[in-house]
């Protein structure tokens, strides 16, 4: 983890890491449709992502996944492990060591839709996360 310009802080590699490769596993404390009201009226909905099968609750990852940053042209990805309350982050392309690790927040690395944090995006709850399993 490290200072990044602008954004706070940020993940960054201290090695290299191969496209499809495990960069993180974190568990995540599931919120359902009665938590999450309570939860986001806090600094938590800064970090929350969508969960379920139907995007039906919230998330709150623990370890470091809620401090990628988001890029429009990401190196990695979120993975979702519902059975396991788990998400995984994976790598979509080889990283070099000291490149920062960065996540598409719309959860599909190739969806350029505005997110909710700009001006241009409609009020969305949560980071999108990536594919479940």
């Amino acid at each position: 983890m490290g200072a990044v310009e602008r954004r706070g802080r940020g993940m960054f590699a201290r090695r290299k890491f191969l496209k499809g490769e495990l960069i993180e596993r974190a568990p995540v404390i599931a919120l359902n449709e009665k938590q999450w009201p309570f939860a986001q009226k806090t600094i938590l909905s800064d970090y929350a992502f969508d969960w379920g099968e139907h995007d039906e609750q919230a998330a709150i990852a623990l370890g470091y996944v809620s401090i990628y940053n988001h890029s429009y042209s990401p190196n990695a990805q979120l993975e979702e492990l519902l059975d396991e309350l788990m998400m995984e982050v994976v790598a979509i392309r080889d990283i070099e060591p000291d490149e920062e690790i960065t996540i598409n927040y719309n959860g599909d690395p190739a969806k350029q839709d505005p997110l909710w944090f700009t001006e241009q995006a409609p009020k969305r709850r949560t980071r999108k996360r990536g594919s479940s399993h």
